[in-house]
């Protein structure tokens, strides 16, 4: 996981889908505390486009992952251009 710090992302679950296309995409990160309504259609989207998705276990661990000050429900890590 610390790999994938320094890579550009994008953070929380409406910008996740915003920017979600499987050429892009490296893997999502979804925090095992978040809603579930919350997060569903951002799973499912990764899941028809095959994009990984790694569960982390507490949004405020995602949000340090992603280096913001507060927890992350979802975190997209986009390949390196």
């Amino acid at each position: 996981m610390l790999e994938l710090k320094n890579n550009t992302k994008v953070v929380g679950v409406k910008q996740s889908l915003k920017k979600m296309n499987n050429k892009d995409c490296r893997c999502l990160c979804i925090a095992k505390n978040a809603e579930k309504r919350v997060i569903q259609p951002l799973i499912d989207k990764a899941k028809d486009l095959s994009v990984e998705i790694v569960y982390v276990d507490t949004m405020t661990e995602l949000g340090e992952i992603c280096d913001i000050d507060v927890g992350a429900a979802a975190a997209l890590f986009l390949k390196e251009q």
